[in-house]
């Protein structure tokens, strides 16, 4: 018997809908040019229409998106992948939604700059958006960090990169840059955006939130007046995180009133302006928000602020990530809606076979592909790719991420725990109990494990053991090996 109640978290497969951009499409494969640059570009076309295409004006912009920095919030998560490349909603990766943004808001040509842990995240982004559709120039490209004859070390920031990197963003002559944070999880129409920004005749244009939020602001406050003219702009610096930069703007010498705004760290700034910025009047800037956005402020640029009244998750902790996937799975339109039609989510392709699901009993929980459950009890649970959940199993309120490994039943692929207690089959073992727990990929759990953290601890670092608490959240590590009977 299977009782089945659950949320659809379907990935959409980009060489199949991805929506009318309003250009021309042809198909085109990755191509490499070496005597414009060392950097591969990822090519995107699609020959499908969709039903009702959704009817666009070209803009013009191109957008840059960063994977993260060195410093996480979210580790371990974090401990072998980028912030951009964590998986959520069973199917998809937190950069899908930033791209999937600038896709639906027909943005075409989207630069992502990485560095840290970022194998992961270049692997997905070169394999799901290439080969299919963003018109005839369209592209993603990647730009890891590299070393050249005039720098030799890593990128020292988001401003350090931009700059090093504007010989490649100065390739097409775009009249505004949209500069993303890649891990965040929100829907946003970027052609109001623009709209905003061109009646305004801004030089920049930051995103704020309409709405007020009781947490450290960590991508900074904007105190804007009537006309949502940034007056003043308080933000952590970088390079001492205890301290604030606080700057005011010299096109409004009068005190008037104002109210404050917290900024999204989503930057919309003119072609020529950007360029100045970063090789003229800070040339030795190293961090785009707290180096020069607010030189530019200081300097008496036209700063204004774009307030966004929808969902937006920034990722800032391991709780806010474990939320917001219980989020999706709720029945109240309070969280990200991943089956959105009118703009979907797109992501890798990955022609997995369908869940194989035997006499379980499932509920409010999504489900992703790939995946064999045998007869256990899920509830409230989103379960990744090529999960596999043996018999007696109980999972409730947590997040599977699934597994990048298939392995055939009854061949001795798995590994011993390291303690010389046998062969744990990789998937959740028989009769194991998880309770509000975040299960990293290819986690190898035994039989009978109780993951409930049963005395209750708020924070704790058991990472030699393969786990470790955050405000009450088990998070088992990537790859982690439990052995039968183990209690957490």
């Amino acid at each position: 018997m299977v009782l089945l109640k659950s949320y659809s978290c379907n990935p959409v497969n980009l060489q199949a809908k991805l929506p009318s951009l309003g250009l021309p499409h042809c198909v085109q494969r990755c191509s490499y040019d070496p005597s414009s640059s060392s950097i591969p570009r990822l090519h995107i076309s699609n020959s499908q229409e969709p039903q009702n295409p959704i009817l666009l004006f070209p803009t013009n912009v191109a957008a840059i998106v960063f994977g993260d920095g060195s410093e996480s919030r979210l580790y371990p998560l974090t401990k072998r992948r980028s912030e951009g490349a964590i998986p959520i909603a069973a199917n998809y990766r937190l950069v899908d939604t930033v791209v999937s943004n600038c896709i639906n808001s027909n943005i075409n040509k989207i630069y992502a700059l990485t560095q840290f842990n970022s194998t992961s995240l270049n692997s997905h982004l070169s394999r799901a958006y290439s080969g299919v559709g963003l018109g005839m120039e369209g592209f993603v490209e990647v730009i890891a960090a590299y070393q050249s004859l005039e720098d030799q070390g890593w990128f020292q920031g988001t401003a350090d990169a931009m700059r090093r990197c504007s010989w490649i963003l100065e390739e097409y002559p775009v009249s505004e840059f949209l500069v993303l944070p890649g891990h965040h999880l929100y829907r946003m129409n970027y052609q109001k955006l623009i709209e905003t920004h061109r009646k305004g005749k801004a030089d920049i244009t930051a995103v704020a939130l309409s709405t007020a939020r009781n947490q450290d602001p960590g991508f900074g406050l904007l105190k804007i007046d009537a006309e949502n003219q940034v007056l003043e702009f308080t933000v952590k610096s970088e390079t001492e995180p205890s301290k604030y930069i606080s700057v005011r703007s010299s096109r409004n010498p009068v005190e008037i009133a104002s109210i404050d705004k917290w900024s999204m760290g989503i930057f919309l700034i003119n072609r020529d302006i950007m360029l100045k910025l970063l090789h003229e009047h800070f040339p030795k800037a190293n961090d785009f928000q707290s180096e020069v956005i607010t030189g530019a402020i200081s300097r008496g640029m036209k700063v204004q602020a774009y307030l966004f009244d929808g969902y937006w998750n920034d990722m800032r902790s391991i709780k806010s990530y474990y939320q917001a996937n219980m989020e999706c799975i709720e029945k109240s339109n309070l969280g990200y809606n991943f089956s959105d039609r009118d703009s979907p989510l797109y992501t890798m392709p990955r022609n997995l076979p369908p869940t194989l699901i035997s006499d379980a009993v499932i509920t409010d929980s999504i489900i992703g592909d790939g995946c064999i459950i045998k007869r256990c009890k899920i509830k409230g649970t989103v379960i990744g790719m090529n999960t596999r959940i043996d018999d007696g199993a109980v999972i409730e309120d947590s997040v599977i991420m699934g597994f990048d490994i298939c392995e055939v039943e009854g061949v001795q692929r798995s590994s011993r725990d390291g303690k010389g207690n046998g062969i744990i089959p990789i998937g959740i073992g028989e009769n194991t109990h998880i309770r509000k727990s975040i299960i990293d990929k290819n986690a190898r759990i035994g039989k009978n494990v109780m993951i409930i953290n049963k005395d209750k601890v708020q924070e704790g670092d058991r990472e030699a053991d393969g786990y470790i608490i955050k405000e009450g959240i088990v998070v088992v590590l990537h790859s982690a090996i439990l052995p039968d009977g183990s209690i957490l």
